[in-house]
């Protein structure tokens, strides 16, 4: 499970492929950099868009309604007429073109998320939206289409995602630190003049580059989950050329690395509590054993215990271990629509079938039905470990897991052994937790979520003041799952719309209940 993780912005469609198969940062220690270096941007060149790439995450090309178009951008802005690397972009053009507005530029998370195969997929959920805007994403440096980071390849990919992600042994550490240092020796053998250049930063300004290329004078920008923190950034260096933004599901730009991680760890938790209550309250439509909410969670421990001793059946001659069910778990927890499969899983894997909770978690790894992966693990984890600047060793990541597991029985082990991530990375981390205050910048919608695993309800607020006095303007959703806007909740989506398209900017503090 990455740092942040990705939204499930294609909730929907997972659940239907799944079925339809049967398996189934305080302030930074940055100086305040100069916003120039973006300059230059030439006008871009639309055409037909191709399929997406298996390193985007595979699948069918999106159709006559969209375009394609790449723009070059400094590898390294320090040095802007040196190399450059590709950012490659998709739209769909507003509808009401006598009444545009101009570009809604997208990021959907991850970081390492593909916006161009995401968009598509998503864009019913934007449909409001498009009446006055042209809808644009893009695959932000060392994603997908852009430049991809790689580390190492299919096969090699399956067997790290079946190691054991929380030993017990010396010899089980002794092979998770092994695991992490050829994983990490990859990465830097396949990208390493790539690796110093991919931090949010970086991605930020690309953005400024993306805007001037659309021909916008203002960035209209609506950012998810770690979408929110590279808003944030991009607000920091460019207060001045914010448009219209809105920032859903949002990071705690206050936090560093380890505790993000255990806010994650508390969230992840606290979905899985409201997913059990759910299943309780279903009485006996609910197929899991257990009369109470804790006696479901129990239940999964018991499960993860079990699989940690013996893992089951799961999909071709791959097994279920206790990390696969782990992280299956908590995909199925970033969408509320996906609480049924979740159920589903539990239940099959308790009788021995571990195949849809191993779909669900290669679902999250980005490993499609042929067993290509996309370069999703291998871009967040770039990322991540360019922006912070935290490295565990073994020792450090073992003290610090008493506190993880009491915050979380289920997800606490998962989440802190994950803290060595970026353990003897090559390239230095930028600062401890990112600057995103914005002085001067155009009001910005921060919408927190209270049932929101991944991104934590607390963020929100801490966005708002980071961002400082004038600026974020926060809506709280009383909700369940990674995001608001995408629950369809008409009072979020109402006051999002009435923001973008209307330019009428909610009143700070007001709340939105799901039905």
């Amino acid at each position: 499970m990455p740092r942040i993780a990705l939204r499930a912005t294609a909730a929907a469609a997972v659940a239907a492929a799944l079925l339809t198969t049967g398996a189934c940062s305080g302030g930074s220690d940055r100086q305040r950099p100069k916003a120039g270096g973006t300059e230059g941007s030439k006008p871009l060149k639309w055409g037909e868009c191709p399929a997406p790439t298996a390193l985007e995450g595979g699948g069918p090309a999106p159709g006559k309604d969209w375009q394609c178009a790449t723009l070059d951008v400094p590898l390294d802005y320090a040095e802007p007429e040196g190399d450059t690397v590709p950012i490659a972009l998709i739209r769909a053009k507003a509808r009401k073109k006598d009444q545009r507005i101009g570009s809604l530029v997208f990021n959907f998370g991850g970081p390492g998320g593909s916006g161009i195969n995401t968009l598509p997929g998503a864009a019913k959920e934007f449909e409001a939206l498009r009446a006055r805007y042209d809808l644009v994403s893009f695959d932000p440096r060392g994603v997908g289409r852009s430049a991809p980071v790689r580390c190492e390849d299919d096969a090699q990919l399956d067997a790290y995602y079946a190691q054991d992600s929380s030993p017990e042994t010396p010899q089980e550490e002794k092979a998770l630190v092994d695991n992490i240092r050829t994983y990490r020796q990859a990465c830097e053998k396949n990208s390493a003049k790539l690796l110093p250049h991919v931090g949010t930063e970086n991605a930020a300004r690309d953005m400024d580059r993306i805007r001037q290329a659309l021909g916008d004078e203002k960035l209209h920008y609506f950012g998810i989950s770690y979408g929110t923190e590279l808003g944030g950034v991009y607000a920091h260096l460019f207060p001045k050329n914010v448009g219209r933004a809105v920032f859903d599901a949002v990071v705690d730009p206050t936090a560093t690395s380890e505790e993000g991680a255990l806010g994650q760890a508390k969230g992840f938790q606290l979905a899985l509590g409201n997913f059990a209550q759910d299943c309780v309250d279903r009485g006996d439509a609910c197929r899991l054993q257990g009369s109470t909410a804790k006696e479901i969670e129990a239940n999964v421990m018991k499960l993860q215990k079990e699989l940690e001793a013996r893992p089951i059946a799961g999909i071709g001659d791959r097994q279920l271990t206790e990390g696969a069910a782990t992280n299956g778990i908590a995909q199925a927890l970033y969408s509320k629509e996906l609480w049924p499969l979740l159920e589903q899983g539990l239940d099959e894997a308790e009788g021995g079938q571990g195949q849809l909770l191993l779909a669900l978690s290669d679902a999250l790894n980005g490993r499609d039905q042929q067993g290509h992966y996309s370069n999703i693990g291998a871009a967040n984890t770039a990322i991540n470990c360019a922006d912070s600047k935290e490295r565990y060793t073994l020792e450090e990541t073992k003290a610090k897991l008493p506190e993880f597991r009491s915050v979380s029985p289920v997800f606490g082990n998962f989440l802190g052994w994950a803290m060595m991530g970026c353990t003897d990375w090559p390239v230095a981390g930028a600062s401890d937790t990112p600057d995103v205050s914005a002085p001067g910048s155009a009001p910005i919608v921060v919408i927190g979520n209270t049932g929101d695993p991944a991104t934590p309800y607390e963020g929100a607020r801490k966005m708002v003041e980071r961002l400082g006095p004038g600026v974020g303007v926060e809506l709280t959703y009383k909700g369940e799952g990674h995001g608001a806007y995408n629950s369809g909740d008409p009072c979020v989506q109402k006051a999002v719309n009435s923001y973008l398209l209307d330019g009428k900017v909610p009143a700070s503090g007001t709340v939105c209940t799901a039905a």
